[in-house]
């Protein structure tokens, strides 16, 4: 797609939240992130109708963005460098295991 970065990084938060809404309702979620503009992002007054979608989603619920520095923020570093061939399906399961 031709997003732009933030619009990427901000697809990725509504996606988790469209995804695991079940277990996200009623809890307060602290969403950590290298990218400082989704902060400022959501108190934007003149956004484009898909920006409004995805922070009327994002009301819904008890959610706080904070910045952390991506050298501190281990886990989406290790996330973001699976690789993976051109042409195949992501490592990662779309199903939980019965665990």
């Amino acid at each position: 797609m031709n997003y732009t970065v933030t619009k990427k990084e901000f697809l990725v938060v509504v996606f988790g939240f469209e995804k695991f809404r079940p277990y996200l309702i009623g809890s307060h979620i602290i969403i950590f992130t290298d990218h400082a503009a989704l902060k400022h992002l959501l108190t934007k007054t003149n956004a484009k109708p898909r920006l409004v979608r995805w922070m009327l989603l994002l009301q819904e619920f008890d959610c706080e963005i904070r910045e952390k520095k991506g050298s501190k923020n281990l886990i989406s570093n290790h996330l973001s460098r699976i690789v993976c061939p051109r042409g195949t399906r992501a490592p990662i399961s779309e199903f939980f295991p019965d665990e």
